[in-house]
């Protein structure tokens, strides 16, 4: 299998970090090939201007990074996301990815022109898996902030483009809970991906 890893952090010493290197690990030992795209690495613009827009009205994506992306993406089967959750959201580069690489014309078309039902581009893609990493309980997330990241990311966004192989793996109270517990989390993540 091939995939890509969209990572979103920009300080290598964080959680994220190492989960992205206990996900690669798992998958090296499962023989997978993996692209990693490092948002912050990577210099990628998250802002959509107005020629942007532009191009959206059009379904002609103009920025070269998101060409890149539309080729590599391309070359996948599936796409794993890690992010850290700020503020109840992700980072402004995951977001960035969302609008300026999910896009018409580069990863889905619509149907036809009297509705607004999406058809997928990237047909090569069979699933999506979202990693996140929180300080807030899990419980809290639900019930007090809505489930944004579920209901936006994997519903507003991999649904509607008819993935139906959608998982979401989130680390709660990273922060307080011990070094112990979060080696534990990144020894069963390994494993997880050595099986993916």
């Amino acid at each position: 299998m091939k995939v890509a890893i969209i990572y979103n952090h920009p300080y290598s010493g964080s959680f994220c970090n190492a989960i992205l290197q206990a996900v690669q690990a798992g998958l090296t030992r499962a023989s997978h090939q993996f692209d990693l795209i490092h948002l912050d690495n990577e210099g990628f613009n998250p802002v959509m201007s107005a020629a942007d827009l532009r191009a959206f009205r059009d379904k002609s994506a103009i920025d070269p990074k998101v060409l890149e992306y539309q080729q590599r993406l391309q070359r996948v089967d599936h796409l794993i996301f890690i992010f850290p959750i700020w503020w109840e959201l992700m980072p402004a580069m995951t977001k960035g990815f969302v609008d300026k690489v999910i896009f018409p014309g580069v990863a889905y078309d619509y149907s036809n022109a009297s509705n607004t039902r999406m058809k997928p581009l990237l047909k090569n893609i069979s699933g999506v898996t979202v990693i996140t990493t929180m300080n807030t309980p899990g419980i809290l997330y639900r019930l007090i902030f809505g489930n944004a990241i579920q209901k936006a990311l994997l519903r507003g966004t991999f649904w509607k483009l008819g993935y139906i192989n959608r998982k979401w793996i989130s680390f709660n109270r990273v922060k307080m809970v011990s070094q112990k517990k979060r080696e534990k989390w990144l020894v069963q993540l390994e494993a997880k991906f050595a099986k993916f």
